[in-house]
């Protein structure tokens, strides 16, 4: 029992050193990660060798599908691409386990104890979070030498020997255990190493140890349906295609366990090597044979599930993807995008607004005043998925990024809110009562509305892009917009001491109006300050630099 309780024990912490390193990995390059993948799948061999190299690195194939699939989602890659991709992400995965099967123990007090000091001295750093990729790989080293010594002790026991005389190959069934454990730990990865490890030491014969690994590569591609269960239609192509290409390569790879074992095996050392190279070997061939194929595949899945008409002011997050939290970076790009989301709604409800002023539509005033409902309800659902982003694997940039999001949404529900305080007053003071503004106090508004929709639009850019000289730009206009409306609120006052008739049936209205106009223009403006703050090009506050005059006079 004690040997049994090693032996589970050393999975365990195989299992978790993976975590680890995937993860630490994600932390300290998943931003690049995604630059990487983005310029490096023009074609489709290219793409696949992108999904070698960033899989290499992650050593998780459902990690780079997590971070393939959202770009499909966001309409940046084409499905086809994207399944070329994840047919290189397993050669990467199979290339990390031929390296980890060489007799790497030596090097895990080595990478414990760098990764230890590295991560307990900065954690909140890109150094602590590398130090921490570190303790996964010493782990998973220390793992591995692990498993092998309560393996070769358990095999000694009689009772153990009796049980794996016992043992007849059964293909479907070692497939099914290799996918079940796959989906368990989360890692084909840890799967085959256990694997190669249990058949090195004579714990499971060569024949069964090939069906697991079988098995562990289909479980793989049901982890990453799994992991995206949950999201877009569009992000649930790419593991779909994934899984589809697995099974294929299952069905064909199954009844030939037998020859490969026949032919290749004395050209190969011991049973560990074998285990690994012939999962090389699969993903390898299955890459080669199935790459032509990513558009037919493609078009299936396609047809399989069909993407859904979308409106643009539906109430249903779009692009909130659950399975991108893993990946901060990701989760973060996530976040952005339903962020700008929520902004083409209030624009929406920007433009309609003057509509309404115009033309008394009572119609439309109510369904822009329902508009409202929806950008409540993005902006209580931005902030709970960015609430579920732990802060601390965010780097110094990315957790700037998380206030920005955050800023600009409360902008634009406030916004919502103005517009739709102002609709509701439209309809009492002026469209029940019949109403109107003076031909040139409806000009003024006109002209404060066209520079409010200007400002929201390059309010999104800088938003977008953080560029400071836009950024600059958009403070500057809510000086003028600021010197306007006192503008046109005084060329309203003179127009009542002509007793225009308009302007004073509507003085009351009007006034609110272009001052509401310029509190929606003040929040759109508020997304300039984080980028200038950021960038140190905001200037002292004007409050200090009165009271410094008049400290200045009475001094004189």
């Amino acid at each position: 029992m004690k040997h049994l309780l090693n032996l589970l024990a050393a999975v365990a912490l195989l299992v978790w050193g993976t975590y680890l390193v995937r993860t630490g990995i994600l932390r300290v390059f998943g931003a690049n990660l995604r630059h990487v993948l983005a310029r490096s799948i023009d074609t489709r061999p290219a793409a696949a060798l992108a999904g070698v190299g960033v899989t290499a690195l992650v050593q998780s194939s459902t990690a780079t599908a997590l971070i393939v699939a959202s770009f499909v989602g966001q309409g940046l890659v084409a499905l086809p691409t994207a399944l070329a991709v994840m047919l290189g992400a397993d050669v990467g995965t199979s290339l990390m386990t031929v390296v980890f099967s060489l007799d790497l123990s030596w090097l895990s007090p080595l990478f414990i104890f760098v990764g230890v000091v590295l991560f307990i001295s900065s954690q909140a750093t890109p150094v602590g979070r590398f130090g921490r990729v570190l303790i996964g790989l010493g782990l998973m080293l220390l793992a591995l030498r692990l498993v092998a010594e309560s393996t070769a002790i358990m095999v000694q026991s009689p009772a153990v020997k009796a049980l794996l005389l016992s043992l007849s190959s059964d293909i479907l069934l070692e497939i099914t255990v290799g996918a079940f454990l796959a989906v368990v730990a989360y890692s084909s990865l840890a799967i085959v190493l256990l694997t190669a490890t249990l058949a090195a030491s004579g714990a499971i014969p060569l024949d069964v140890a090939l069906g697991l690994v079988l098995g562990a590569n289909l479980g793989s591609g049901m982890l990453g349906v799994l992991a995206t269960a949950k999201s877009t239609v569009e992000v649930r192509h790419v593991p779909m295609g994934n899984l589809i290409f697995k099974i294929i390569g299952v069905l064909i790879a199954a009844p030939f366990v037998g020859l490969w074992l026949r032919w290749v095996r004395p050209y190969l050392g011991d049973p560990s090597t074998v285990v690994v190279l012939y999962h090389l070997s699969f993903n390898v061939l299955m890459a080669l044979l199935l790459l032509p194929f990513t558009p037919v595949v493609a078009r299936r899945v396609e047809a399989w599930l069909p993407k859904p008409d979308k409106t643009l002011v539906s109430g249903r997050p779009h692009h909130l993807d659950p399975s991108a939290l893993s990946t901060p970076s990701l989760a973060i790009s996530c976040a952005a995008r339903e962020a700008l989301h929520q902004a083409d709604i209030v624009e929406t409800m920007m433009v309609g607004m003057l509509r309404v002023i115009k033309d008394n539509d009572l119609r439309l005033a109510e369904e822009l005043r329902k508009m409202d409902d929806t950008v409540d309800e993005l902006y209580s659902a931005i902030k709970y998925y960015l609430t579920k982003i732990s802060r601390e694997a965010l780097g110094e940039e990315e957790s700037r990024r998380w206030t920005d999001i955050i800023s600009f949404t409360i902008n634009m529900e406030q916004i919502g809110d103005i517009i739709e305080r102002v609709l509701q007053d439209i309809e009492d003071k002026k469209i029940k009562k019949n109403r109107s503004f003076s031909a040139a106090g409806m000009a003024e508004i006109c002209e404060l509305h066209a520079r409010l929709i200007d400002n929201l639009r390059l309010g999104m850019s800088v938003f977008l892009n953080g560029t400071v000289r836009d950024a600059q730009k958009l403070l500057e206009e809510k000086v003028r917009f600021r010197d306007l409306e006192r503008t046109y609120a005084g060329t309203h006052l003179i127009r009542l001491t002509d007793n225009t008739v308009q302007s004073i049936e509507t003085s009351s209205l009007h006034l609110d109006l272009i001052s509401d106009l310029k509190r929606i223009n003040s929040h759109i403006c508020s997304i300039a300050y984080p980028i200038l703050d950021s960038a140190g090009a905001l200037a002292p506050s004007r409050l200090k630099a009165v009271l410094v005059d008049d400290n200045s006079q009475a001094l004189q």
